[in-house]
């Protein structure tokens, strides 16, 4: 009961996880023609599976970072920060797939039998080329990223910064590479983070500052 008294702020994450797997199951087995979204940029990126390695590290990046500022960091603005941010951005992910269904034709024929190519394989039986905008796996490494790089007591390890840094670079290259995703998708997902940033950091920011001038 105490366990459950101290981190009754948590109880969002299982309802919404919950909830958001009912409604990507949803869009996914939906039986409608998907917007093919295509950039000549696309073509030029070249396929290659060893990109699977951080593409696969996103699950454990994020649920690492999760867990972190929700159990670890006492610092509950930041928690709502970075969950909140996760929320907008996952359940307007949910709405632009209800409204416009999308997908993209982009991946190869896989040849070999390597353990970087099984593993590829693997991901395209359970993940289907559809629903894609904006980039969920970029969206949420660089929330993560933005939330890590905000919280004073990392400033000073910089090697950690350094490599929580390249392992998002890492997964956001991945997604184009293994060709779940096309370069429009990352953009979005950029674009999507900016405005989580302004909503959900920048605006507080300039609020705690004119309150300090004055």
């Amino acid at each position: 009961m105490n366990f459950l008294k101290k981190y009754r702020h948590t109880w969002i994450i299982p309802v919404y996880g919950i909830l958001y797997m009912m409604a990507f199951r949803y869009v996914e087995q939906r039986n409608v023609q998907p917007n093919i979204i295509h950039v000549k940029l696309d073509d030029y990126i070249p396929f290659c599976e060893y990109f699977i390695i951080p593409y696969l590290l996103w699950f454990f990046y994020v649920a690492a970072t999760v867990i972190y500022f929700s159990f670890i960091n006492k610092n509950k603005k930041e928690y709502w920060q970075l969950i909140c941010t996760l929320g907008i951005g996952m359940t307007l992910f949910i709405l632009v797939s209800l409204i416009y269904p999308n997908g993209q034709n982009l991946r190869p024929q896989l040849n070999g039998d390597s353990v970087f190519i099984q593993l590829v394989q693997s991901l395209y039986l359970v993940d289907t080329p559809t629903n894609i905008l904006p980039s969920i796996h970029v969206f949420n490494s660089v929330a993560c990223c933005i939330a890590i790089f905000r919280h004073k007591p990392f400033k000073k390890h910089k090697v950690f910064l350094g490599s929580v840094w390249i392992l998002t670079v890492l997964i956001i290259l991945a997604t184009v590479f293994l060709k779940q995703h096309t370069v429009i998708d990352v953009i979005a997902a950029f674009a999507l983070n900016l405005v989580c940033y302004q909503l959900l950091y920048r605006t507080r920011a300039v609020h705690a500052k004119e309150i300090v001038q004055a």
